[in-house]
Formats: structure tokens, C-alpha cells, sequence
């Protein structure tokens, strides 16, 4: 009683009245315009929550990484900030450099690109279901709404009433289907673009991350060159 309420009260009673007084078509279009909406805000929910999560996390990753001393020293707190992808992007990187002894700075260059890529991949999961919502959902509601008016005017035409008072009721149903349509699709286009620039920006920011880690990797490289260098002299 009180959600009937509470929905009658934001959406509107008239509109309610409406929806109830559609037809069998235009119920199957509202339901899947429904389904639609409901799968577009969890992802929307979801991807908000992961990537702000990671927002925080990569800016405390990065502040400890560019504090530590050692490589080793940021590999032992690495997992405090996971939800970072530029924790996966570190890992990799320093997993190669240890195999190769630190001789070779292009295979862990390499090994971090395979890492952030797989962090973007991970982001973009489901995404694309927000651009099918959006370029989807308008055709379906107006679908519903052009079989609704030609409903409509059937009925007209078997009535013989050729009045505006005769004809309006049918319409104003069969339009509720293309406002529906429109308000499963603007908030997953507004999302879409949203949640595509920020992982572009996590993308960049691997891509940056990747040449502090290489900046890194050969300055331990200076050291271990300059021992080897005295070990040989001896």
C-alpha cells in the first residue's frame, strides 16, 4: 500500500491510469523498456562504485609508489590498494623485472601494457549494454507508440466518431511508450559517456604510470651496473 503510494505520488496518478489502460502490446513494450532501465542502472551502479573505488586507490597507490625507496618496498604494500588497476600494472611489471634480472627495461614495458590493457577490459565489462540501451529503447517505445495510435484510429474508424474527444484517449496511451523509451535511454547515454571518459583517463594514467615504473627500474639499474663494474676491476 505505501510503495503504491509513494509511486503514485512521484509518477503520477493519471499516468498510472494510463499505463493500466494500455493494451497487451503496449504493456510488452513498457515491461521490456522496464527490463531494460533495471539492467542499465545496475551497471551504472556498479561501474560508479568500481571506478570511484579505483579513482581513490590509484591516487594513494601512486603517492606510495613515488615515496618508496625500493621497488620491493611498494611490492610489499601493493596489496592495500587493489581496487587500483595500476596495482596490476605494477605487479606485472615488477614480476617480469625480477626474471629478467633487470636487464631488459622493453620486456617490462611490455608486461605493463598487457596488464593495463587487461585492467581497461575489465572496466569496459558491460558497458556496452549502457550504448545498446540507448540506441535501442527510443525505437521500442516509439514502436509502442505507433501501434498504439494505429489502435487507436482503428477504433476510430469503427466508432464512426471522428472527434478529437474520441481519438485523444488512445493516443495519449500510446505515447506514454516513447516517454518511457526516452527515460530508459537519456540516463544510459549521459552514463555511457561518463563512464567512457573515465576510462580513457585510467588509461592515460597507466600509460603514465608505466614510465614512472621504467624511470624506476633503471635507476636500480645504475647501482647494480657500477657493483658489477668494481666486481670485474677486482
Amino acid at each position: 500500500m505505501l510503495n503504491a503510494y509513494w509511486l503514485t505520488s512521484v509518477v503520477g496518478g493519471e499516468v498510472l491510469d494510463l499505463v493500466g489502460q494500455t493494451g497487451l502490446v503496449a504493456k510488452a513494450v513498457l515491461l521490456l523498456l522496464l527490463m531494460f532501465s533495471l539492467l542499465s542502472w545496475a551497471i551504472i551502479l556498479s561501474k560508479w562504485s568500481l571506478l570511484r573505488r579505483a579513482r581513490v586507490q590509484s591516487g594513494r597507490f601512486v603517492r606510495a609508489f613515488r615515496k618508496a625507496q625500493r621497488l620491493q618496498d611498494i611490492a610489499a604494500v601493493a596489496d592495500q590498494f587493489r581496487p587500483s588497476p595500476l596495482v596490476g600494472v605494477f605487479e606485472n611489471g615488477f614480476e617480469e623485472f625480477k626474471r629478467q634480472g633487470g636487464r631488459n627495461p622493453q620486456a617490462v614495458q611490455r608486461a605493463m601494457q598487457i596488464a593495463n590493457s587487461e585492467g581497461l577490459t575489465r572496466f569496459e565489462r558491460n558497458v556496452p549494454w549502457l550504448a545498446i540501451t540507448g540506441a535501442v529503447t527510443p525505437f521500442i517505445g516509439l514502436f509502442g507508440t505507433v501501434w498504439g495510435i494505429i489502435d487507436a484510429f482503428h477504433g476510430l474508424g469503427t466508432a464512426g466518431a471522428a472527434t478529437l474527444r474520441a481519438v485523444a484517449p488512445g493516443i495519449s496511451e500510446a505515447l506514454i511508450t516513447t516517454a518511457a523509451g526516452l527515460a530508459a535511454a537519456i540516463p544510459a547515454v549521459i552514463a555511457y559517456n561518463l563512464i567512457g571518459s573515465s576510462i580513457r583517463e585510467f588509461a592515460a594514467r597507466g600509460d603514465d604510470f608505466s614510465l614512472e615504473m621504467l624511470n624506476a627500474v633503471e635507476r636500480m639499474q645504475v647501482p647494480q651496473a657500477a657493483a658489477e663494474t668494481v666486481g670485474v676491476r677486482r
